[in-house]
């Protein structure tokens, strides 16, 4: 049913949300093993290669690259893998392999507006961000703010086991100053370059 939720929002919006996409042991075993790679984590900058910089008035989030094989991270692995499948099968998005990362904002630290897409490039098809913060509440801030048409917005609180997905090169979006520590696994289904 959350696969067929998600394809519908897709078509219709460009951008669909499921809650409890993982469920609450699996989310409580993410955030466990993000804090144990605590060490792993660095401070993620914009732009890429020699141009790549860390700028914290931009971007305060600290990431871990997840390899494909990561056998901690194997279920939500496997379940993304599904998503996957389902968006090349229903909407032929030719869809490659996931690129994807731990991410915690520190109390504080916020993303602002942005574009999922590097310069020149259109390999990002489809982003998707999984939360991780268990028992979340309203007041703890770190919403995703995706913007929509005539600068309308819809903010997504940051509920642990939700999923949100939507078009890559559609929707700008950030991330609201987070008010305690905020989980996630964020990445980007991509496809080959042409």
């Amino acid at each position: 049913m959350s696969i067929e939720l998600m394809i519908d929002g897709l078509v219709e919006k460009g951008f669909a949300v499921l809650p409890q996409f993982l469920d609450q042991h699996e989310v409580n075993v993410l955030a466990k093993v993000m804090q144990e790679r605590k060490n792993l984590f660095h401070q993620a900058g914009v732009g890429r290669k020699e141009g790549r910089a860390v700028r914290e008035k931009i971007r305060g989030d600290e990431i871990c690259w997840i390899e494909p094989t990561d056998p901690l991270a194997a279920t939500a692995l496997a379940q993304l893998a599904e998503v996957k499948h389902a968006l090349n099968a229903h909407l032929y998005l030719g869809l490659d392999e996931l690129e994807c990362h731990f991410a915690t904002y520190p109390v504080g630290r916020f993303y602002k507006r942005h574009l999922d897409q590097h310069r020149g490039e259109d390999t990002r098809v489809v982003t998707i961000v999984l939360y991780l913060n268990p028992e979340w509440q309203e007041n703890d801030g770190g919403e995703l703010r995706l913007y929509l048409e005539k600068e309308q917005f819809m903010d997504i609180a940051p509920l642990g086991g939700s999923l949100v997905v939507f078009l890559s090169n559609q929707f700008e979006h950030e991330v609201l100053v987070s008010k305690r520590e905020r989980l996630s696994l964020t990445g980007w289904f991509r496809r080959r370059p042409i």
